[in-house]
């Protein structure tokens, strides 16, 4: 799958990507923080993910090309290792609900609790 737009939405916080076969994905800036493809995130192998906390805020800067396979985000927060690939968001977008929910337990178990309507 390959985008056929990209739209940041600073305001509401929301990167909108729609792909070539017509699905449409709105995910959140601090969705697509915690769920960084770059090792501080996601660790040097299974098991070692870092949750990350207080994320509600966080905004995107930047939006950087990487070749024609990738967009490299630039977080508010001063994150920008993370190099996501056309299919790693669509993966995002698809797995959303899911890991979405999966993220809120992990804040859960972990005493964070979320600022209301961030």
């Amino acid at each position: 799958m390959k985008p056929t737009e990209i739209n940041l939405h600073q305001v509401s916080r929301v990167l909108e990507l729609s792909f070539d076969d017509g699905s449409n994905f709105k995910l959140p800036a601090e969705y697509l923080r915690v769920y960084s493809p770059s090792a501080e995130v996601q660790g040097h192998g299974p098991g070692q993910e870092e949750l990350q906390i207080g994320k509600e805020d966080v905004n995107i800067d930047a939006i950087e090309p990487i070749g024609h396979y990738a967009i490299k985000l630039v977080f508010d927060d001063n994150h920008d290792s993370g190099i996501y690939s056309w299919d790693y968001l669509y993966e995002l977008g698809v797995t959303f609900d899911d890991r979405w929910q999966h993220y809120l337990e992990r804040l859960e178990q972990a005493g964070h609790k979320r600022k209301p309507d961030s």
